[in-house]
């Protein structure tokens, strides 16, 4: 049997990693994305163990309120941790066809969209996003499965890459 031949400097940005980017690298989301995911989660989790604890409370169960309690803080010390974990993991990089979006910790993702495929470029803010100087870009194409999200963005950064996106996808699509 003959050895697989290699095929670098044929293909662009060929890596035997699909999550390693090429020489430009991962472009991270900002860090305060993780303080508005943190701030959701921490009401989430704050309610619902103050529901739990009153209700055991009132139900004559005082001392499963208190479990419930210490559930409760474990559980907000774990989501604090893995919420920071999921940012960190969140980026993007810009290559000369495509865009690549990549997440997740334990189970990875990899979204690459070419540029010609792009079919609506979109800018979110809500409420905790304005108040935290952030806005989420969501690239629309016409698969569903391609479509790709890049939460955590400043807002001028944001409309940088929607403006340099639209641009690429209707330069690249034109031939279409």
């Amino acid at each position: 049997m003959s050895a697989p031949r290699r095929l670098e400097g044929r293909l662009p940005s060929m890596s035997v990693d699909p999550f390693v980017a090429d020489a430009r690298g991962w472009t991270p989301v900002n860090s305060r994305l993780a303080t508005v995911r943190r701030l959701v989660g921490l009401t989430l989790t704050v309610l619902v163990t103050l529901v739990a604890v009153i209700a055991l409370a009132v139900g004559g169960f005082p001392e499963l309120g208190f479990v419930a309690l210490l559930v409760g803080l474990g559980v907000t010390g774990w989501l604090w941790w893995l919420i920071g974990r999921q940012v960190r993991a969140i980026g993007y990089s810009e290559r000369t066809d495509d865009l690549l979006v990549v997440s997740g910790i334990v189970f990875r993702r990899l979204v690459l969209v070419p540029y010609g495929r792009m079919q609506l470029v979109d800018v979110r803010r809500g409420p905790l996003e304005r108040y935290f100087g952030l806005a989420t870009v969501q690239l629309h194409t016409a698969a569903a499965t391609t479509d790709a999200t890049i939460p955590g963005l400043r807002p001028e950064a944001a409309g940088r890459l929607r403006d340099q996106l639209a641009a690429l996808g209707e330069q690249r699509s034109a031939g279409l």
